[in-house]
Parts: C-alpha cells; structure tokens; sequence
C-alpha cells in the first residue's frame, strides 16, 4: 500500500489512468538492477528513483573523473574523485529518499553475474564495452530476466529490450563480437554530452513500461536515433532459432577472451619513463626527441610543448624522416598508442625508444595541471 506521503509525491502518476494506484503500487514493488552509473545510467537512475520504483540496485566499481562530468549527470564537480556509486546514491537519495538501493561495488564478471542479477525483475544495461554486454545478455537468458538495453557514440543511439519473453536477445543482433578495437569506445571516439540523456531516457521508460505491463515496449524493435538529423528510425529484430537463447545451449565463459581481449601482461621495466623524468630531461636539456602518437584534433586540446606531432597510424610511413640513431620518448593520451609507436620503431631497428607511462593524462596529474584532461 502507498503511504500518504507517497501518495502526495506520486500525485501526477495517481491520475494518470494507465498507472493510477495499482501502477503505483507495482512500481514500488519492483526490483531494477542499473549496471553502470555513467553516462547512460545517470538518467536512467535518476528517472527510476524519480518515478518509485522501490528498489534500485547499482553496479559500478569506477570513481568521477572531471571528463566524466559533460555527460554523466548524476555526478557533480563536488564529486571527482569520490565512488561513482556513492555519488550515485547521493543524487538519488536526494530525489527520492523513499526508495530502496543496493550497492554492488564491483567490476560484473561470469563468476558473480548470476548472484547478483537473480534479485531484480529487470536488468538494465548502462555499459559501454562488448564483453560485459555479452556478459548482462547470457545471464539475462539464463535467468530469464528482460535486459533494457542502450548504446551511445558520437551523435548516435540505440535502444531495445533483449531477452524478452518470446523476444530476440543481443546474440541474434550481435553472434559475434567484432575485431578488437574495430570499433572505438567513447573514450576514444567521443560522445556528445546530451546523447546518453536522450537514449538512458527511453531506457528509463521502458523499464517503466516493463513494470506496468503498458504500452508497446521495444520488444523486437531497435530505435536508431541520430542527434545530428533529429531523426527516429526502427528496424525489426526477431528471434534467432539458431541462436542459443532459443537452442538453451547457455553458459557463461570468459567474456574477454570472447571478445578477442589479451590480458594485459605486466609492463616491462626497460623501455619504459615516467612523466616526472621526462620533465627532468626537458629542463635539464637532455638530447632526445619527443613524440606525440595521438591524433591532431587530440593534439589542439592539450599538448606536451616539445612534443611532436606523429600520428600512430603515420607513424610507419614517416620512419624514413626519423634517425635510428637518436633518443625517442613517446606519449599518447594514457599510453596503450605509443607503447605500439614503440614496437613499430624498435621493429624498424631504433634502439633507444621509451614509452612515457600514463600518458599526457599522467603528466597532467603529475607534472603539468594545466595541460587539459579529456
């Protein structure tokens, strides 16, 4: 039953004939797990909290950065550098200190993913990468719970539900993952501020909807929205016969390896400088040449003053312009980029090539604070 304050802040929905009490009600009863609380699940969260629905679990293991705050709305300057969930909780708490929420402080992996999903009604995926996707899909078949799903990138969206009774799941849209780094995250492609409130907010609506029983919910529908042409577009899903949501064959595995994902080998020692020696071999005019590996629009929002700017995918072409002879360091944006700048240079015969670790996102925190993080 609703209490007289619950009816008083749920007032506009009580009216409403197609929640009313008993929507209400059902709203309050239901158990949502949000995995993630970035950029997609910050509206997501929010609106959940707003709407009543009575318990809200959150999965997330990352802290705020300031790069996170141009998008992920649930956090605020006062938060870089707190848990992502805490602050979570905090701005849904402040909404809404009526309802229920859980915190899993952890990264979701085939060994907990089962435990923790089995609690909730509905799943809803607010992750940006293919192994968790994978991951959040096969336990939602497993456990026979609709996983409402989303991606963002650049100026384009997309959303649906997966998983569905009689419905498609993310294995008739996507058998296999696509080549690593075929496909950039956010991170490195980028993302417009605005996108992921647009898109978390259809999400939002339809776990609401999942929770009422109203309306028509994405259910063998995939929404396509696209920011720069303001334009909805809808292509039809259907179940897979082939697919082992339909087969049973269901199981969950190492998604990384899945997805084609090394596990990263410890660095090794030589070859690599830390940014604060690097700055010691700027200042004290050491003879050596340093190389910027991002990409030039990378290279306009903030840059090292005596770098160089090579792109890594020019890099191989542009060897013949470098000495072999001579002292290189390169950097990229967190240092993945110009370790490979590294090998391409070493494999072409140069011998005193060093990585700088952490990238100008590290020499930004540990040397220059003024050089921009992004």
């Amino acid at each position: 039953m609703l209490t007289q304050e619950e009816v008083s802040r749920y007032s506009r929905h009580l009216i409403m004939p197609e929640v009313g009490v008993d929507g209400q009600e059902k709203l309050k009863a239901a158990k949502v797990l949000l995995i993630g609380t970035g950029g997609l699940g910050a509206p997501v969260a929010m609106y959940l909290a707003a709407a009543g629905v009575g318990t809200i679990g959150l999965v997330d293991f990352d802290v705020v950065d300031v790069s996170n705050l141009q998008r992920q709305v649930i956090h605020g300057t006062k938060d870089i550098g707190k848990k992502k969930i805490d602050s979570a909780e905090e701005t849904m708490r402040d909404i809404n200190p009526l309802i229920k929420i859980v915190k899993h402080e952890v990264a979701l992996t085939s060994e907990n993913a089962l435990a923790i999903m089995c609690n909730y009604d509905i799943i809803a995926d607010g992750t940006d990468n293919f192994p968790t996707r994978f991951l959040i899909n096969d336990a939602c078949v497993m456990l026979n719970k609709p996983n409402v799903y989303a991606s963002i990138f650049r100026f384009e969206g997309q959303a649906t539900i997966f998983a569905a009774e009689g419905g498609p799941c993310y294995r008739c849209l996507y058998p296999e993952p696509p080549p690593p780094g075929l496909v950039p995250s956010c991170a490195e492609g980028g993302v417009l501020g605005i996108l992921p409130g647009v898109v978390g907010l259809i999400q939002a609506t339809e776990v609401v909807k999942l929770i009422l029983g109203a309306g028509e919910p994405l259910i063998g529908r995939l929404m396509l929205y696209d920011a720069l042409a303001m334009r909805f577009r809808e292509l039809k899903l259907r179940k897979n016969p082939e697919c082992i949501c339909s087969t049973g064959d269901m199981k969950l595995i190492d998604y990384d390896h899945f997805c084609g994902i090394q596990k990263p080998e410890p660095p090794p020692l030589v070859g690599e400088i830390s940014p604060k020696d690097v700055k010691t071999m700027i200042e004290s005019r050491q003879d050596f040449i340093l190389i910027d590996v991002r990409e030039p629009h990378e290279f306009q929002i903030g840059r090292i003053p005596t770098s160089n700017l090579i792109p890594l995918g020019e890099l191989p072409k542009r060897i013949a312009e470098l000495d072999p002879n001579a002292h290189y360091v390169l950097h990229c944006k967190m240092g993945g980029r110009s370790a490979k700048g590294c090998d391409v240079l070493r494999a072409a015969g140069f011998k005193r090539v060093f990585n700088m670790t952490g990238g100008i996102t590290a020499w930004s925190e540990q040397v220059d604070p003024t050089v921009p993080k992004y």
